[in-house]
């Protein structure tokens, strides 16, 4: 069952669930792929890389699923994309905190924010990024 399956505001173990595995994906990539453009000086420098960057979007993702399911249910507003800008915005609070900066913190809430909120807009208008293609 996926993310977008599941009513807003219920089941927030698994919605949780499901964005900490695409956020652990998600790290696992972005390390390999940083890993390969900047080779480390070791093995171990490398696997210390691959876990800090992984470990940190896989939390980024379960912070993300908590507050975007637990607004939703304090605000009884289940389908508000106010919901997704606030667990954007903790996320963004979390990468601020774990670089200890306030200006990555602030940048980072309002980015994933708003991203979050355009995505659930999109979502629920039925935009579309690409069409099928043109014959």
């Amino acid at each position: 069952m996926g993310y977008w399956d599941l009513p807003e505001g219920t089941d927030c173990v698994e919605k949780t669930w499901i964005t900490t595995k695409l956020g652990t994906a998600l790290g696992l990539v972005g390390s390999a792929y940083h890993i390969v453009a900047f080779q480390p000086d070791s093995a171990m420098a490398a696997l210390q890389r691959a876990t800090n960057t992984t470990v940190t979007m896989a939390t980024m993702g379960a912070i993300f699923g908590m507050a975007t399911c637990l607004s939703a249910q304090a605000r009884e507003a289940p389908d508000d994309p106010l919901n997704y800008f606030i667990g954007g915005c903790a996320s963004g609070i979390f990468l601020g905190a774990r670089t200890h900066s306030a200006m990555t913190g602030t940048s980072a809430c309002l980015g994933l924010g708003t991203l979050a909120f355009f995505t659930k807009v999109g979502k629920m208008e039925g935009w579309k990024l690409a069409g099928p293609p043109k014959l």
